[in-house]
Order: C-alpha cells, then sequence, then structure tokens
C-alpha cells in the first residue's frame, strides 16, 4: 500500500511546478492584455478547442506521417550502421567519422536547401528529420552492442558460440538499454524538426498552420500546434516508456 502511493505521488512535485508556471503565465497574460503577442494558457486552450477540427483532421495527420517516417527511418538506419561499426572495425573507421561530422551541420539552418531542391515535398521534411535524428540512436545503439561484459563473452565463447550465437544471446540484449535510450532522446526531436520543416517549407501541417497563423497576429492560434505537439510527444514517450518496461522483462529472462 505504501509503494502504491509512493508511486501514485511520484510526479506530484513536477505537477504542481507545471501549474504553478501555467499560473504565472496566466496571470502575465492578464497584465500585459495583449492577447495577439502574449496568450494564455486559458486562451490557447479555448483556440485549440475552437480550432479542433483543423488541427485535428487535416493538418495532425501530415505531421504524424512526416514524424513517423522519418524518425522509423532513422531507427532502421541508425541500428543497421551501428550494426555494420560493431561487426567490422574498418567500418567503424570509415563511418564514425562522418557520423560525426553529420553533427556539426545546423540542420534546421539547411533545410531551405531541401526545399531548393525538393521543393514542397514529403522528401525534404523528411531529410529535416532524418539528419537530426539517427546519429544519436547509432551512437546510442553502437555503445550497447559494446557494453556486453567481457566475462559473459568468454563464457559463451568457451560453450563454442558463433558470432551470430555471440550477437543475439548477449550483445543486442546488452544494447536494448541504450537503444531505447536513443528512441527517448530523439522522439522529440523528430516532433520539433517535422514542425520546424513544416515552418521553413510546407503547405499543409501543424508547423505550416502555426506560421500562417503568425501572419494573421493571431496569437493563441499559433500556440494551438505547440500544445498538439507537446501532447503527441508526452503520448510518445510514454508508449517508449511501455514497451522499454516490457523489454526489461524480456532482458531478465535471457
Amino acid at each position: 500500500m505504501m509503494q502504491d502511493k509512493q508511486k501514485r505521488w511520484r510526479y506530484g512535485p513536477s505537477i504542481l511546478l507545471a501549474l504553478a508556471l501555467l499560473m504565472l503565465w496566466q496571470l502575465a497574460a492578464w497584465r500585459a492584455d495583449m492577447p495577439h503577442i502574449l496568450p494564455g494558457p486559458l486562451q490557447i486552450l479555448k483556440r485549440t478547442w475552437e480550432l479542433k477540427e483543423s488541427l485535428l483532421l487535416h493538418h495532425l495527420p501530415v505531421t504524424l506521417v512526416t514524424i513517423l517516417s522519418g524518425w522509423l527511418l532513422s531507427v532502421v538506419l541508425g541500428t543497421s550502421l551501428a550494426m555494420l561499426m560493431h561487426l567490422s572495425e574498418h567500418v567503424e573507421a570509415m563511418l564514425y567519422p562522418a557520423l560525426v561530422i553529420t553533427q556539426t551541420i545546423p540542420v534546421m539552418c539547411i533545410s531551405p536547401l531541401f526545399v531548393l531542391w525538393m521543393g514542397y515535398t514529403m522528401g525534404a521534411r523528411l531529410l529535416a528529420v532524418v539528419l537530426s535524428t539517427f546519429f544519436a540512436i547509432t551512437l546510442n545503439t553502437f555503445a550497447g552492442l559494446k557494453s556486453a561484459s567481457s566475462g559473459s563473452r568468454e563464457l559463451l565463447l568457451s560453450y563454442g558460440a558463433s558470432r551470430w550465437e555471440m550477437l543475439r544471446q548477449l550483445e543486442i540484449p546488452s544494447a536494448l538499454p541504450m537503444f531505447m535510450t536513443g528512441l527517448k532522446m530523439t522522439l522529440p526531436w523528430a516532433v520539433i524538426d517535422a514542425a520546424v520543416a513544416e515552418w521553413l517549407g510546407a503547405t499543409q501541417g501543424l508547423g505550416y498552420f502555426s506560421k500562417r497563423m503568425v501572419s494573421k497576429m493571431d496569437g493563441a492560434a499559433v500556440f494551438a500546434p505547440v500544445l498538439v505537439l507537446c501532447v503527441l510527444s508526452l503520448l510518445g514517450m510514454w508508449l517508449i516508456d511501455r514497451v522499454d518496461r516490457k523489454l526489461v522483462y524480456y532482458r531478465n529472462q535471457l
């Protein structure tokens, strides 16, 4: 009973802090009395409800496809590169410096180039999401594959384990925690980068909608897509955490 109560109130301080900040924000908005520049949380909630049909039925599906497509492509690319680098030192020596160099490129600054090359297409937005997320997935997965203990490796080798059996029974399970960390790190980045890419060059999507509302001086409507994206990120993080908890059981059985 005590443990259940402690779990229930584990996020209590965070919730109280968030409520306090929202109250301060609302008071500042009332004080400023400039809703086109500084709308309060209540105004944003009201405007989000008013625009729910356009946001959720028209623009959200477009942004969601961009996020999931770019992020899943990063997962496939990142895990594949991590596996190749883990299996071959020559591939690691060739690819690792190139991966580091990609992280020195400010993706959002060159996103307008993607629009010039590809136009207002899904490909331009996917490229922005992939370039900003796949490195963390690659690096975390690669570090996880390397994290298997030498004692466990020697034990499996003493039983005559093949390279594939070593990978399947030891190295992949050892990489799961770092891989899941990479997913948790990059999902919010994918959400942000997809919205920014839509802001820079798109004809639909939540980022495009927010940009359009800026030109109309509708402050609450500018924040409405941001609220939707925040909820989307939190839901995605919750789902990843649930999957991670399931994988804990899988790892313990190996």
